[in-house]
């Protein structure tokens, strides 16, 4: 399955879906899509938010933890 034909089959989630995956209030997710730092879709008056693009936006947020130093008992 290509890219585009995966995301052709994504689910569409409702703003307030987005909001209880992210733990957020709906505000949130309605700030993301006014400040275009989401991928949305306009179906009329509603708006929906492919999963596919809500993944991306978490992984993109994701931090690893930086390991510097093991410490030995020397």
């Amino acid at each position: 399955m290509t890219n585009s034909s995966k995301r052709a089959a994504d689910r569409l989630l409702s703003v307030a879906q987005v909001a209880e995956r992210l733990g957020t209030s709906e505000r949130f997710p309605r700030r993301l899509i006014e400040e275009r730092r989401i991928t949305f879709v306009r179906l009329g008056r509603k708006v929906r938010i492919p999963e596919s693009a809500l993944n991306d936006f978490i992984a993109a947020g994701l931090v690893h933890p930086i390991t510097t130093h093991t410490w030995s008992a020397a």
